[in-house]
C-alpha cells in the first residue's frame, strides 16, 4: 500500500489549524473517525474522494487532491521495475527448465518435467490472485502465454498440444483477471484466445467452460436470460462433468436472479450429482473455483438469497463462508458480502454491518470490479436502514470499497 508522503500530516495541520477535531470532521466528510485517523497518521491510503471533500471543507483550492494525483517518479521506477521482473520471472522459469539451451528447436526438451512446471507456477499465481490487485496480474500472464506458445511452435509434435493447452489455461486465468479488473472486452478477448488455444492443442473442453465464464459477466449484469442461455450449451451429454456441473450451478444462479425458484433448485440437485461424478481425467490445473470447499452449497446460500429466502440463505452462507481457506482473501471477501446481504435482508442489520466491515479492510488488498459491485448491492441494501448507527458507521468503508482505486 502507497500512503503519499505528507498528506496525513498535511490534513492535520488543516484539522488543527480550523480548530476542529477529528470527530467534527468526521461528520462533515463522512468518513469514520478511525478512518481518519489512520489516515493522518500513514496508516491509511487516502482516496480522491476524501481529498476533494477536505479540500472543499478547508477550501485549500484542491491542494489535498493534487498531492494524490501521480507518483514520485522513483515510485514509478520501482513500479514499473516491479512489472518487468513480473513478467521477465516466466522467461527464467523457461531458462530453468531448458537448462541453459537457446536458439532453435529445443531438442530433447520433451523429457523435461515441463508440464508440472507450469501447472504449478499457475497454481502459484492464481494464489497470488487472490490477495493482490488483478492488473499485477496480467503482464506476467500475457508474457506466460507468449512465452509457452512460442515454445509449443518449437517443440515435437507430442509436446506441442500439451504445451498449448498449458497455454489457454493461462489465457484462461487471465481473462479472469481482466474481468476483475473491469476489462470485460479485455476478459472476453483473453477467453476467447483460450479457446482457440485448447483446440490448437486438441482440447475442446474449454469452449464449453467459456460459456460458463461468459454467463457470469451475464450475471453480473442482472441479466438472467443471457445467464441460463449462454450455459445450456455446456451442459449437453458429452461435455465432462466438471464443466456441466458448473455450467447447471449457473444456471441455477440465472434461475434465481428470474426468481423461477423450481427451476434453481432442480438445477442445483444436478449440478450436485455432476460435481461429485468429476472423474479428474484432466491431470492439469482444475477448471473454475478452487478455493471452496463445497461449491453448490456456497452457491445454494447465493440462489436462496436472491429467491427471498433470506434467513436460510444467511444460515448456509454463516457455515460455508468460515470453510474458506484464510489465504483466500478474493473468495472470502466475495460470498462473505453474500452473507452480510443475507443478513441485512433478515433484519440482522447490526450482524450483516459486523461481517461487512471485517470484510472492507481486505478491499485494498484484493481490488476487484465484481467485489465492488457486491458492495453497491450491500450498499443500497443498507440504505434503508441509514438510520441505523451501525450502518451510518459502515457507510464511508462501503464509499472507499466501491472507489474504482
Amino acid at each position: 500500500m502507497k500512503v503519499p508522503l505528507g498528506f496525513g500530516a498535511e490534513l492535520r495541520r488543516l484539522r488543527e489549524a480550523a480548530n476542529m477535531t477529528l470527530e467534527e470532521v468526521s461528520k462533515e466528510v463522512s468518513y469514520s473517525k478511525g478512518h481518519l485517523c489512520k489516515v493522518e497518521r500513514g496508516n491509511k491510503k487516502p482516496t480522491q474522494a476524501l481529498a476533494r471533500r477536505c479540500d472543499a471543507l478547508f477550501k485549500t483550492g484542491g491542494r489535498l487532491a493534487h498531492m494524490l494525483d501521480a507518483p514520485k517518479p522513483t515510485d514509478a521506477r520501482r513500479a514499473q521495475g516491479r512489472r518487468e521482473v513480473l513478467a521477465t520471472g516466466a522467461g527464467s522459469l523457461v531458462a530453468a527448465a531448458m537448462g541453459g539451451r537457446g536458439g532453435g528447436p529445443w531438442t530433447g526438451y520433451p523429457a523435461l518435467p515441463t508440464a508440472a512446471l507450469f501447472h504449478d507456477q499457475l497454481q502459484q499465481m492464481r494464489m497470488l490472485g487472490q490477495a493482490s490487485a488483478p492488473t499485477a496480474l496480467l503482464a506476467p500472464l500475457g508474457a506466460q502465454v507468449s512465452t509457452i506458445t512460442r515454445m509449443a511452435t518449437q517443440s515435437s509434435s507430442s509436446v506441442r498440444s500439451e504445451l498449448l493447452v498449458i497455454a489457454a489455461r493461462f489465457a484462461e486465468y487471465a481473462g479472469w483477471m481482466a474481468q476483475e479488473a473491469g476489462r470485460v472486452a479485455e476478459a472476453l478477448d483473453w477467453t476467447a484466445q483460450a479457446v482457440e488455444l485448447a483446440r490448437a492443442g486438441g482440447d475442446t473442453d474449454l469452449a464449453d467452460y467459456a460459456l460458463v465464464r461468459r454467463a457470469l459477466i451475464a450475471l453480473y449484469n442482472n441479466d438472467a436470460q443471457e445467464t441460463v442461455e449462454l450455459v445450456e450449451q455446456a451442459q449437453r451429454d458429452g461435455v465432462p462433468p466438471r464443466i456441466r456441473g458448473l455450467a447447471t450451478q449457473r444456471a441455477a444462479q440465472g434461475h434465481a436472479l428470474a426468481g423461477d425458484e423450481s427451476a434453481c433448485l432442480n438445477e442445483l440437485d444436478r449440478a450436485r450429482t455432476l460435481l461429485a461424478k468429476d472423474d479428474a481425467r484432466d491431470n492439469g490445473p482444475v477448471l473454475g473455483p478452487t478455493q471452496v470447499p463445497d461449491l453448490v452449497s456456497m452457491v445454494t446460500g447465493w440462489c436462496l438469497h436472491d429467491l427471498g429466502r433470506h434467513r436460510e440463505a444467511a444460515e448456509i452462507l454463516d457455515r460455508e463462508c468460515l470453510r474458506i481457506p484464510p489465504h483466500a482473501v478474493r473468495t472470502r471477501v466475495r460470498y462473505g458480502l453474500r452473507r452480510a446481504l443475507a443478513h441485512s435482508a433478515s433484519g440482522e442489520i447490526e450482524h450483516a454491518c459486523e461481517v461487512a466491515r471485517e470484510l472492507l479492510m481486505f478491499t485494498d488488498l484484493a481490488p476487484s470490479a465484481t467485489i465492488r459491485t457486491d458492495v453497491g448491492q450491500l450498499d443500497r441494501e443498507l440504505r434503508r436502514f441509514r438510520s441505523h448507527p451501525a450502518v451510518r458507521e459502515l457507510r464511508p468503508g462501503l464509499a472507499h470499497a466501491m472507489a474504482d482505486h
